[in-house]
C-alpha cells in the first residue's frame, strides 16, 4: 500500500502516533486509505448538499475495506461571479484544484481516492489532478438542479440572464424579471441546461471515469446517494485491480469524450478543459482536432440553452450512456477503452437503451448530421476560436458585419442595454483572454443582453474570453492569440468588417495583410489589468484559449 510510507516501519512511528490522534484504530491502520476529496461548501448550489453525497461515499469505502478521509476542494459559482472582477477568479480556481488535490493526495501518500465536485472548474480540476497522482480514482458529483417552471414552461438560469434583457429592451416588467428571479433554480444542484458543470459531468462518464449516471441523475434524487455509495465500492474494485487514471484517461478515451461532447451539444468549455486534461496524460490535443470529429458525429441533443429540454429529460432518456450506444452503433466510439467500472466502454453501454427519441435523437435523424462544436480559423484567429454551433440560429450560420470594438466587457454590456448596438452589428469584445483578463472571464451577460434585446438572431459576438455553457446566439471565444500578446484580434478597429462562416470553420477580418501588418508595427502591449497577487503570477504563467490556458513558466525564467 502507497500509504505504508506513512503508517509502517519503526522509522514511522512519529506518523502513527498522529494516526493514533486522529482516532485511528489498529484495524484501520492496516487498510487501504482512500481520500475523499469533498467539494462542500455554502456558496455554490452545486455544491451545498455535497456533503451528503460524501457521506454516502465514505459508507461505500467503508463497506468495500477502506478507510475513508475527507479533505477540502475549492468552488467557484459561475453565475455569482459573473459580470463583474470576481469571474476573473473562476477560469484560474482549476489550476488552484489541480495543485492543492495534488498537494494534499501525495503529502498524505493515499492509497485511492473519489472525486466529489460538482460545477464548472472543479470537475476539469479534479480530473487533471487524478491524472497527475494516478492512483485509483472515481468521481462522483453532486448532479445537476431540476428545472424550474414559469407560466407552464421549463426554464433554467439562461433564461434568468436574458430576462434582465428583455427588461433592458422594455419587453419584460419588473414583476416579470422578479418572478423569474424566485422559480428558475428551484433546487440545490448544476444548473439545470448542459452548461460547462453539466457537461464536465456528463464528459467525465465518456472519459471512463464516473458511473452510469454521474452526469445526468438530479441532485435531489435518492438514486444519487446510492450512485455515491457505489462510487466507494468502485474505488475499492480498482484498488484491488490496480486500475489508475492513465490506464482509463488514454488518447482514445479522451477522443471519445470529444466526440460524445459533440453529440450532446457541450458547453464551449470543455473546449479549455479537455485539451488541459490531455496535456497532464501527455497527449498534445490540438484544439482543431474537434473540426474532423464534429464533422462525422451528428449532434443528437439539443437541451437548454440550445433547445427545450432539461438534463432531468436527458435522464429519464437513458443518459449519457444511452447517447455513446447511439455513437458505438454507428461506429464512432472506441468501444475498448477501460473505465472505473472494470470493464470496457463497450461493455458499459451494451445494455443501453434510448428511452425518448425527442430527447436523444436516433443517429439517422439528428438535429444535424454535424457536431456541436465548430473551431473557426483564419486571419483573425490564426490559432483557432470556438462556438457551440448547435446553439447558433440558421441565419447566423454565415453573417458579415461591422466590427464594434470594446476593450472589456463592461463597455459592450452598457452599449448593448443603450440600444447603441444594431442588426448585422459583430460585438468584439478584447484583452479579456487568459493572460488580457486575466482570467478569461465568460460572457454570459453580453450574450444574454443582445438575446434579451431580440438581437440573438442579427447580432454576432466574438472575444478572446470565453462563453457560459448558458449562452447562445453566434457567440465566437477562446479567439486565439489573444490581444494581450498582439493577436490579430488586438488589430481590428471599428467599422472593420468581419466574415463569419461556420459551416466552412472560418472567421476573418476584411483588412489586407498589408494593412494588418502595418497596424501589428503600431501595436504596444498593454499594461497588465492586475499587478498583485494570485492573478499576477496567473497572467504571467498561463498560455492562451487554444492551448487550453494551461500553465507554463515562461522561458526567461
Amino acid at each position: 500500500m502507497k500509504s505504508d510510507n506513512c503508517r509502517k516501519g519503526m522509522q514511522q512511528a512519529p506518523h502513527r502516533s498522529l494516526f493514533n490522534a486522529l482516532g485511528f484504530t489498529a484495524e484501520e491502520m492496516n487498510k487501504p486509505m482512500v481520500g475523499i476529496v469533498s467539494s462542500y461548501n455554502e456558496i455554490v448550489p452545486g455544491h451545498m448538499n455535497l456533503d451528503k453525497i460524501v457521506n454516502a461515499v465514505k459508507l461505500g469505502v467503508a463497506e468495500a475495506g477502506g478507510v475513508p478521509v475527507v479533505f477540502p476542494a475549492i468552488a467557484v459559482c459561475d453565475g455569482i461571479a459573473m459580470g463583474h472582477v470576481g469571474m476573473k477568479y473562476s477560469l484560474v480556481t482549476r489550476d488552484l484544484i489541480a495543485d492543492s488535490t495534488e498537494c494534499m493526495a501525495l503529502a498524505h501518500q493515499f492509497d485511492a481516492l473519489v472525486m466529489v465536485p460538482n460545477c464548472d472548474k472543479n470537475v476539469p480540476g479534479l480530473l487533471m489532478a487524478a491524472a497527475r497522482i494516478n492512483v485509483p480514482t472515481v468521481f462522483v458529483s453532486g448532479g445537476p438542479m431540476l428545472a424550474g417552471h414559469v407560466h407552464g414552461k421549463k426554464r433554467s438560469l439562461s433564461s434568468m440572464f436574458e430576462a434582465v434583457g428583455s427588461y433592458a429592451a422594455g419587453t419584460m416588467t419588473e414583476d416579470d424579471v422578479r418572478e423569474y428571479e424566485e422559480k428558475v433554480c428551484p433546487t440545490c444542484g448544476s444548473c439545470s441546461g448542459m452548461y460547462t458543470a453539466n457537461s464536465m459531468n456528463c464528459l467525465t462518464e465518456a472519459l471512463g471515469m464516473g458511473l452510469r449516471g454521474n452526469g445526468t441523475i438530479p441532485a435531489v434524487y435518492s438514486e444519487r446517494i446510492k450512485l455515491a455509495k457505489h462510487a466507494g465500492m468502485a474505488v475499492m474494485d480498482m484498488y484491488n485491480k490496480n486500475i489508475r487514471p492513465r490506464d482509463i484517461m488514454t488518447r482514445e478515451a479522451i477522443m471519445n469524450a470529444l466526440t460524445v461532447d459533440m453529440a450532446l451539444g457541450c458547453s464551449t468549455n470543455s473546449m479549455l478543459h479537455l485539451p488541459a486534461i490531455a496535456h497532464e496524460v501527455g497527449f498534445d490535443f490540438d484544439i482543431k482536432f474537434a473540426n474532423p470529429i464534429s464533422e462525422r458525429t451528428p449532434n443528437l441533443c439539443h437541451l437548454a440553452p440550445a433547445g427545450p429540454t432539461y438534463m432531468e429529460d436527458l435522464n429519464e432518456a437513458g443518459g449519457v450512456y444511452a447517447v455513446m450506444k447511439e455513437l458505438a452503433d454507428a461506429g464512432l466510439l472506441n468501444t475498448e477503452c477501460m473505465t472505473v467500472t472494470g470493464k470496457t466502454v463497450g461493455e458499459n453501454i451494451a445494455s443501453a437503451v434510448n428511452m425518448n427519441p425527442e430527447v436523444i435523437r436516433p443517429i439517422d435523424n439528428p438535429y444535424s448530421a454535424t457536431g456541436g462544436l465548430a473551431v473557426l480559423s483564419g486571419n483573425l484567429a490564426p490559432d483557432g476560436s470556438v462556438v457551440k454551433r448547435s446553439a447558433v440560429v440558421s441565419e447566423m450560420l454565415v453573417h458579415e458585419g461591422p466590427a464594434r470594438v470594446f476593450e472589456c466587457e463592461e463597455d459592450a454590456i452598457a452599449a448593448i442595454k443603450g440600444g447603441k448596438i444594431v442588426a448585422g452589428d459583430v460585438v468584439v469584445i478584447r484583452y479579456e483572454g487568459p493572460k488580457g483578463g486575466p482570467g478569461m472571464r465568460e460572457m454570459l451577460n453580453p450574450t444574454s443582453a443582445i438575446a434579451g434585446m431580440g438581437l440573438g438572431s442579427s447580432v454576432a459576438l466574438i472575444t478572446d474570453g470565453r462563453f457560459s455553457g448558458a449562452s447562445r446566439g453566434a457567440s465566437i471565444g477562446h479567439v486565439s492569440p489573444e490581444a494581450a500578446v498582439g493577436g490579430p484580434i488586438a488589430l481590428v478597429e471599428e467599422g472593420d468588417i468581419i466574415k463569419i462562416n461556420i459551416p466552412e470553420m472560418t472567421l476573418n477580418v476584411d483588412v489586407s495583410d498589408e494593412e494588418l501588418a502595418a497596424r501589428k508595427e503600431k501595436w504596444q502591449p498593454r499594461e497588465p489589468k492586475v499587478t498583485s497577487g494570485y492573478l499576477k503570477r496567473y497572467a504571467a504563467m498561463v498560455t492562451s484559449g487554444n492551448r487550453g490556458g494551461i500553465l507554463q513558466v515562461p522561458d526567461n525564467q
